[in-house]
């Protein structure tokens, strides 16, 4: 009977001291988390995530500026990210916007051949790990198509949107679909409203630019917090496990 208890002793130990699963995100610098030694509007989607949890540490960002599906592995940050991940932990992955880029064969990929295949072989690796593979569309850029009676948004991502629904669908995985949301968001912003959500920066802000920003891809501090926000409403939509760990299961979007 004593032996008995001892070893439930042992076993309730060894749960109560187990590490609680984690999320862990990868992908590029509209999730990255930036460099804030000297002040920086500069927010990305991924660094705000943790605020909806209810333990922000959970969410791990391994997210880097630049990266596509290339050179997140060949820099060696996927290595980086398998070697933190525990069995029963989640990976979200979101690229696309530097996977296009044509003039740089050291991030280029194309969307039906190598951007795929590493799509997949992430996907496996996670699962061989134990762990769980989340894909999510590439956020959309602030690229207005003026031309019509009313302004839309235009799709900068093509073919790499459509992949990563079809490698998400054959593979099984769910898909927080972040472009259709981001997309709408702008649009509901309007042309002018929308620049909020991006860096557009006067000149003699910030010294560190000091001419000032235009930039329709990169977020603002209340730009970060609604994408966040909106992966957060898929978790939700999506009944995924996560949704466990957040702080308040209803939709947040709200600037706080």
């Amino acid at each position: 009977m004593r032996f008995g208890c001892a070893l439930f002793l042992l076993w309730w130990c060894a749960a109560a001291t187990a590490a609680p699963a984690r999320l862990h995100l990868a992908g590029d610098s509209t999730m990255a988390t930036k460099e804030r030694d000297t002040p920086n509007p500069e927010y990305g989607w991924g660094e705000v995530l943790p605020r909806f949890f209810a333990d922000p540490a959970l969410v791990v960002n391994h997210a880097v500026n630049g990266r596509s599906t290339k050179s997140f592995r060949e820099r060696g940050h996927w290595q980086q990210l398998l070697d933190a991940l525990a069995p029963g932990d989640w990976v979200l992955l979101q690229f696309g916007h530097n996977d296009a880029k044509r003039e740089d064969p050291a991030r280029y990929t194309e969307p039906r051949g190598e951007y795929a295949e590493n799509l997949r072989r992430f996907v496996a690796e996670v699962r061989a790990r134990g762990a769980h593979p989340l894909l999510a569309t590439a956020v959309a850029r602030r690229k207005w198509d003026t031309s019509g009676a009313k302004p839309r948004v235009l799709d900068t991502h093509g073919e790499y949107l459509v992949v990563t629904r079809e490698v998400a669908k054959a593979e099984g995985v769910p898909l927080l679909e972040l472009f259709a949301l981001t997309r709408a968001l702008e649009e509901e912003r309007g042309v002018e409203g929308s620049k909020r959500l991006h860096l557009w920066i006067p000149p003699q802000t910030y010294e560190r630019k000091p001419e000032g920003w235009q930039d329709d891809t990169h977020y603002s501090r209340e730009g970060a917090h609604r994408a966040a926000a909106l992966a957060v409403q898929e978790m939700i939509r999506l009944r995924l496990p996560l949704v466990d760990w957040l702080a308040d299961r209803r939709p947040v979007l709200a600037t706080p």
